[in-house]
């Protein structure tokens, strides 16, 4: 029996276990290896790591970077816990609002925005936007006048996965005031002050430092006549599995507290996360489909080309930006007990399946002896990778599975749907059935399976 909600989530009960997931799936399949890689995606780590943002930073209301990965079952459970939603074209402000997110949770952070989709927030009233340039204040005084204009400054990470500061943000000290007393001769509103520090942020201090150049900008502003209520403090938390923003949240909550105490002009304090929120939500797993091995002159194997159904066209796109590859491990299609496989390690190439020659992973990695049709399993992969997966060379994007803890479950109503017992076919005979044994009986989630 499987307990599904209408949108085609499966809950389970006890410890969210990916790897007996996979198995299950691989055994389920009719042939070696599947043409198209497998994400699972927890949802429930989502709701977890909200739960730990608001008690890292109580004062900072997350407005999640859409751009980072725009699932929409991810988008819904965000939506439902109250977060607000960081938007940058039409295509996501259509996501969010389907979700039944109102325009007042949504900030239009594109510091450089097509008329068309100006436009089109101004027909939402998706009013809350930010600007950097005064070619930027021109053109939304003549298409939408009334908007709530936050200023990005710029103040970069010394060390981050992806500095933006080259492309976005003004300089913090004589371009700011200029463009703040342009908006003010022009009879716009500015409303707010927001900074990013970079996309992965290894530089906690810079936080502080882009917090006291916004102080300093509301005390001027303040000069102008302008009275601001939000500061936004952006993104580059980390979410990986077993990273903290402890140091980066006692950073941020002592730098609010020195220079916008709390009721000190009622500021309210918001930030951009993305894949704080989504990168160790999702779990991918990539079967292998061909394999080379290189042989030295004994005959000995010496290096093994793994090919698997997915590259950096798709999941691994990031790899092209300069950030690293993360953690991964093999299961083996064939010993799914609790058998532990000792064979000999060898230096290994993970490749991707299109004809690009780049579409390479690694080339120098120590793996097990792999057979086709055993999967690499790659944890953290929620963040920059579904939404930037192409198609290229014909070669389909991951099918995605969703997973929600029973006690999660927001729908009031799930749906129970009993179907007819299946005969699942194995090549290792009754292997589905001592796999489910061993499960079972061993201290592991109770999930609901055929």
């Amino acid at each position: 029996m499987k307990l599904q909600m209408e949108n085609g989530i499966t809950l389970f009960e006890g410890k969210f276990n990916a790897d007996a997931i996979f198995r299950q799936k691989i055994c389920e399949e009719k042939e070696v290896g599947q043409d198209e890689a497998l994400y699972l995606c927890n949802l429930s780590d989502v709701a977890r790591k909200y739960d730990i943002w608001r008690q890292k930073m109580p004062r900072v209301k997350p407005f999640y970077a859409v751009k980072c990965n725009m699932d929409e079952n991810v988008i819904r459970m965000m939506a439902k816990l109250g977060m607000g939603f960081d938007c940058s074209s039409i295509e996501e402000f259509k996501v969010v609002l389907k979700c039944g997110v109102t325009p007042d949770r949504i900030i239009y952070a594109h510091p450089y925005k097509a008329v068309s989709h100006l436009r089109y927030s101004a027909a939402n009233n998706i009013d809350v936007m930010t600007f950097d340039s005064m070619e930027e204040l021109e053109k939304i005084r003549l298409v939408f006048p009334r908007a709530k204009l936050v200023l990005r400054i710029r103040c970069d990470a010394e060390k981050a996965y992806a500095p933006i500061g080259d492309k976005f943000g003004c300089d913090p000290e004589l371009e700011s005031r200029q463009l703040l007393t342009k908006a003010k001769n022009l009879g716009l509103s500015v409303i707010e002050i927001s900074f990013h520090v970079g996309s992965g942020c290894e530089d906690p201090p810079s936080f502080r430092k882009a917090i006291a150049a916004a102080r300093n900008l509301f005390d001027y502003a303040a000069t102008l006549g302008y009275r601001m209520t939000l500061l936004d403090i952006g993104g580059g938390f980390p979410g990986e599995t077993g990273s903290d923003i402890g140091v980066i949240a006692d950073v941020v909550n002592t730098a609010l507290e020195d220079h916008f105490p709390p009721g000190h002009d009622n500021v309210k304090i918001i930030a951009e996360p993305g894949r704080f929120f989504v990168s160790s939500a999702f779990t991918l797993g990539a079967t292998i489909h061909s394999k080379k091995q290189l042989l030295d002159t004994d005959g000995n194997v010496y290096h093994v080309k793994y090919i698997i159904n997915d590259g950096v066209h798709g999941t691994f796109n990031f790899l092209l930006y300069g950030i690293p590859l993360g953690s991964c491990y093999a299961l083996h299609r064939k010993a799914f007990d609790k058998k532990v496989i000792k064979d000999s390690l060898v230096q290994s190439s993970l490749l991707g399946p299109t004809c690009n020659g780049f579409d390479k992973m690694s080339e120098n990695m120590v793996l097990p002896h792999l057979d086709i049709g055993d999967i690499i399993v790659f944890p953290n992969m929620g963040a920059y990778t579904v939404s930037l997966s192409s198609t290229f060379n014909g070669f389909p994007k991951p099918r995605i599975m969703y997973y929600q803890e029973l006690r999660d479950s927001i729908d009031p109503d799930p749906v129970i749907n009993i179907s007819e017992k299946k005969t699942l076919k194995c090549p290792n005979g009754n292997l589905f059935q001592r796999f489910k044994r061993s499960f079972q009986k061993d201290d592991r989630p109770a999930f609901y399976v055929y």
